[in-house]
C-alpha cells in the first residue's frame, strides 16, 4: 500500500539549552571523578530517557537529601533549590555539586537583592515547580508571593511598600507579558528586572514554534508532562493557529490515527528533551507517511555555561 506524503515542519531551535546540557554533563563528570553511585536531588531535568540513560551510568535519584549517605556526593537538579538543602550538605559535610542553570540562579540573586532593600517581592510563575520552590526558598517565609498568572495579577494583596517581581525562566513568554502588565497597571512603581527573567531558551523555541505552528495541521511537542517550558510549547502551538497540537514524550506515544488525516506535522522538542528522541518520532513517522522534511529555524544559539567546581572538598 502506498504511503501517503507527510511534510515535517521542523521548529528550529528546538530541544536540549545550555543551562540542560550543563546539568547533564555534572552528573556525568560527578560519576567520573567519584564513581558510582553518585546521588542527584530530584530528576536532574524534566525527562525521563535522560533520567534512565544516567541511572544506567551510575546515578541514584532520590526526592530530599534525607535519603542521601554523608560519604556520597549530591547533584542538585538544574531547576534549583531552597538554601535549606545546600545548608544541610554542609552540615552534614557532604560532596554537593549544585547543577542550578545560572539563569535561575540570576533570578535567585535578583530576589536576594530586592530583599536586601526592603522590597516585596512577587514571582509569577506555577506552584509547586521546582524553580519556583527553589526561588522561594532563597529568603524568609512571606518575602514572596507567587503570582500564577494574569487572573492571579488582578486580585494579589500585597504588604505595604515597595514592590519588584521576578519570574520562572520557562513561562509563557506571553502569559508573562500580560501579567507583568497587570501587575505594573495595579502598582505603577513596581520594579522588574534590568534584564528578561524568561530565559533565552524558551524564548526561542516559542518563537519558533510560532514560525511554524500557523502552516500545520498537527503539532507534537516532544518532551515530559512535568516539563513547564514543553507544556508551554503545546499552548503557543495551539494560540499561534494550529489547534491539533500535543504532547509526547517518545514515539510510541503518538497515537496514528490522531495524524490520519494530517499533510504538514509541525515537530519542535522541550529544552530538557534530546534530539534523539526527535530523530525517533521521525523514523516513526517514516513507516506511516513518505516524509519530506522542512527546517524552520528562527535563530542560532551559541550559548555554553561552564560546569560547577566541586562546591567543598
Amino acid at each position: 500500500m502506498k504511503k501517503r506524503p507527510l511534510t515535517i515542519m521542523l521548529a528550529s531551535p528546538r530541544g536540549f539549552c545550555a543551562g540542560v546540557e550543563r546539568a547533564i554533563q555534572t552528573v556525568e563528570r560527578a560519576i567520573k571523578e567519584y564513581g558510582p553511585p553518585v546521588y542527584v536531588r530530584h530528576e536532574i531535568v524534566h525527562n525521563r530517557f535522560v533520567v534512565e540513560s544516567l541511572e544506567a551510568k551510575g546515578a541514584i535519584f532520590v526526592e530530599e537529601l534525607d535519603d542521601v549517605p554523608s560519604n556520597r556526593p549530591v547533584v542538585f537538579s538544574a531547576h534549583g533549590v531552597p538554601k535549606v538543602v545546600p545548608a544541610q550538605a554542609e552540615e552534614r559535610k557532604m560532596i554537593y555539586l549544585d547543577a542550578t542553570c545560572p539563569l535561575v540562579s540570576k533570578v535567585h540573586r535578583e530576589a536576594e537583592r530586592h530583599y536586601q532593600v526592603g522590597r516585596h517581592i512577587l514571582l509569577i510563575g506555577h506552584k509547586s515547580h521546582p524553580e519556583v520552590i527553589g526561588t522561594m526558598g532563597q529568603l524568609p517565609n512571606g518575602s514572596i508571593t507567587l503570582v500564577e498568572g494574569p487572573l492571579d495579577a488582578e486580585k494579589i494583596k500585597v504588604p505595604a511598600g515597595e514592590l519588584a517581581y521576578t519570574t520562572q525562566t520557562t513561562l509563557s513568554v506571553d502569559e508573562a507579558a500580560e501579567t507583568i502588565a497587570v501587575l505594573k497597571r495595579r502598582f505603577p512603581k513596581i520594579y522588574g528586572p534590568k534584564k528578561e527573567d524568561i530565559c533565552y531558551a524558551t524564548t526561542n523555541r516559542q518563537q519558533a514554534v510560532k514560525a511554524v505552528a500557523p502552516s500545520c495541521d498537527a503539532f507534537i511537542v516532544i518532551g515530559a508532562p512535568n516539563s513547564s517550558n514543553s507544556m508551554r510549547l503545546v499552548e503557543v502551538a495551539k494560540s499561534a493557529g494550529c489547534p491539533k497540537a500535543t504532547l509526547a514524550q517518545r514515539a510510541a506515544d503518538i497515537d496514528w490515527t490522531w495524524l490520519a488525516d494530517t499533510k504538514r506535522l509541525g515537530i519542535s522538542a522541550g529544552a530538557s528533551a534530546p534530539e534523539i528522541l526527535v530523530e525517533e518520532v521521525i523514523s516513526a513517522c517514516r513507516e506511516h507517511f513518505t516524509v519530506s522534511i522542512e527546517e524552520v529555524k528562527v535563530t542560532e544559539e551559541h550559548v555554553h555555561f561552564k560546569l560547577p567546581r566541586t562546591m567543598n572538598g
